[in-house]
């Protein structure tokens, strides 16, 4: 379930919290590095606050094992581990002072030094961008700069494991940018171990080193960005990131690790590991696909090309999903594509119209059932 790590600030095994006597929270194995930034994801009810609030020792974990540096959590002394961490929710939590009273007060009741104190908010006024906020007070402030100043707060404690509750949830589309990108440039160049929960795969994407997949409570998946939106665990891993294609085949034939599938009596070629026999299933992510009109295919790299009919168009932002039906199998197969809305105006696409999809074998990944 989880990479190969040396030195893990965290290590959880066969971790399960209870509610009402049922597990909602099931982590059998996950090794957390010292300085690595781990991006939680799941929809909403998956468990990814309830595991965060675990490893802040906010909620009791009757089973299984937490290590904090290699001691149990359940050991550690309650005010010694708080001083280790800093937790930031999706509401600010702030008192109706000055933002640099807001940002000073956890320092001083730790009983830093005046002039550290003021080092210390200063410095993160600064680097999140609302130095000239200090004297103002928290209830003027906008949720923007309000959820700055909590990541100020907690960054100037210089913790050693910092835990994110889904930051920018609350906020607005382009505030939201904004303060994703500043806070991964800020953890980039921060010491702190980060587990950052969030519903939002680009903001995953972005921030995190690697990935953590929670579904219906339990740990589906750990890798890089790049091994789970591309080669997800399962279908339903698979179906959560995005790949909207998935298809039974069955593998006829293999050679030099190109295999060759049968779905629903088309031919479908993939690159990848089977045998001849298996059943598999075919995932393949919208925009990966390729349409053309029929007598307007250029000679591709594409190993695969299906002929369709469009079923259905939707808008998806700036791009345009296409639902096609497959021809010529030995039952209807739906394959889904994002084109831009330039090709969908080029092509005359509209429900009836006749395409061929193209894809490459490599950009199919195989799910061994």
């Amino acid at each position: 379930m989880t990479d190969s790590l040396e030195s893990p600030l965290v290590v959880v095994r066969g971790m399960r919290v209870l509610r009402g006597g049922q597990p909602v929270l099931e982590v059998d194995s996950l090794d957390i590095s010292r300085g690595e930034t781990l991006a939680v994801i799941g929809p909403n009810g998956a468990g990814k606050s309830t595991l965060l609030l675990a490893l802040a020792r906010l909620i009791r974990v009757p089973k299984g094992q937490v290590l904090f540096d290699g001691q149990p959590l359940s050991s550690l002394d309650d005010l010694a581990f708080r001083r280790k961490i800093a937790l930031v929710l999706q509401e600010p939590l702030l008192l109706d002072i000055s933002v640099f009273d807001n940002v000073a007060a956890p320092l001083r009741f730790r009983g830093l030094p005046r002039l550290e104190v003021k080092r210390r908010v200063e410095t993160w006024l600064e680097r999140m961008g609302i130095a000239p906020l200090a004297p103002r007070r928290a209830r003027r402030l906008s949720g923007g700069e309000a959820q700055r100043v909590s990541l100020a707060r907690a960054l100037a404690l210089q913790p050693e494991l910092l835990l994110l509750d889904e930051p920018f949830s609350a906020l607005d589309a382009p505030t939201r940018a904004r303060l994703l990108a500043d806070l991964h440039s800020l953890l980039a160049d921060n010491p702190a171990t980060t587990i950052f929960v969030t519903h939002d795969q680009d903001e995953a994407m972005l921030l995190g080193r690697r990935v953590a997949v929670l579904l219906e409570g339990r740990l589906r998946q750990v890798g890089t960005p790049s091994q789970i939106f591309n080669t997800p665990a399962d279908e339903a891993v698979a179906a959560f990131v995005g790949v909207e294609t998935v298809l039974p085949g069955k593998v006829i034939s293999t050679r030099d690790q190109l295999v060759t599938m049968s779905v629903a009596g088309l031919p479908v070629y993939a690159v990848g590991q089977a045998q001849r026999g298996q059943q598999v299933l075919v995932c393949l992510r919208p925009e990966d696909i390729t349409l053309w009109r029929d007598g307007l295919l250029p000679s591709s790299s594409a190993r695969n090309q299906l002929t369709g009919i469009v079923d259905r168009l939707a808008p998806s932002g700036p791009l345009v999903r296409v639902e096609l039906l497959l021809t010529g199998g030995t039952e209807p197969v739906s394959l889904v594509a994002l084109i831009t809305r330039p090709s969908v105006e080029e092509m005359h696409l509209a429900p009836g119209v006749e395409v061929i999809a193209t894809f490459k074998a490599s950009a199919v990944h195989l799910i061994v059932r």
